[in-house]
């Protein structure tokens, strides 16, 4: 994402007892905005699938044809260009919490094919298991009082590797690397989660504490949280998800 949502929106430090005061209610705001994306997205995903599976012109339409593709794609490209630095500064806190719930929508079309692949008490099971692992990672990079900075990078680093390999998998489609890259973007996604936890709570920590900045901050929190989940409950699921 082009626009740091972690950088501190104000110079001025708030007192320790402020940040006390407010960071549970800060960090609530989130993990409630993060969820109500994902019930969006779950809702949309389930409600899409049932459309293709009761009509077989459209589930022909979507899968494996251009169509499915620009679903594919589409989130990634609604991130570079719904959620730019200028766009962000210029969106009111209620117009980029819609801009989000309008994104984790997106997000749910192009997840609807999962419900045709996968059986759904797979998609269950595998839903609860990332819901305990991000919970876990999450808390611990909350109250954890290690530096996970170092940690991030290289988090960051697999993330750039998993993309390469992925698109490399397109044209190889090997078996044993689509495995490997699963592998690797369980161990991902939950580092990131706790390590964007810890940014969450530090740039709260020394921001002024504006309402409108936190507001948006939460925001802008809850989409990189929720593409954490989002992103570690995929490679989760190609790992333990039962096939129809």
């Amino acid at each position: 994402m082009s626009y740091d949502p972690y950088r501190p929106q104000a110079t001025v430090a708030a007192t320790g007892s402020d940040v006390d005061a407010g960071l549970q209610g800060f960090m609530r705001s989130v993990y409630n905005t993060m969820g109500l994306g994902l019930g969006v997205t779950g809702i949309t995903a389930f409600s899409f699938a049932q459309m293709m599976i009761n009509n077989e012109q459209l589930r022909q339409a979507v899968m494996g044809s251009i169509v499915g593709i620009a679903l594919a794609l589409a989130p990634l490209a609604f991130i570079f260009l719904g959620f730019t630095g200028k766009r962000v500064q210029r969106m009111s806190s209620g117009s980029l919490r819609t801009l989000f719930f309008v994104f984790a929508g997106v997000m749910g079309l192009s997840m609807a094919s999962i419900f045709l692949i996968y059986s759904a008490e797979s998609i269950a099971r595998v839903f609860f298991i990332s819901a305990g692992m991000f919970a876990a990672t999450s808390l611990y990079g909350y109250t954890t009082k290690r530096d996970l900075s170092g940690m991030g990078s290289f988090m960051v680093m697999g993330m750039i590797g998993l993309i390469i390999a992925g698109l490399v998998n397109l044209f190889l489609q090997s078996s044993v690397l689509h495995f490997a890259t699963s592998v690797v973007g369980v161990i991902v996604f939950t580092g990131m989660a706790a390590w964007d936890t810890q940014r969450l709570k530090e740039t709260y920590a020394h921001g002024a504490h504006l309402a409108e900045a936190n507001a948006k901050l939460a925001v802008l929190g809850a989409l990189n949280m929720y593409m954490n989940f989002v992103l570690l409950f995929q490679h989760l699921l190609s790992l333990l998800g039962n096939r129809e």
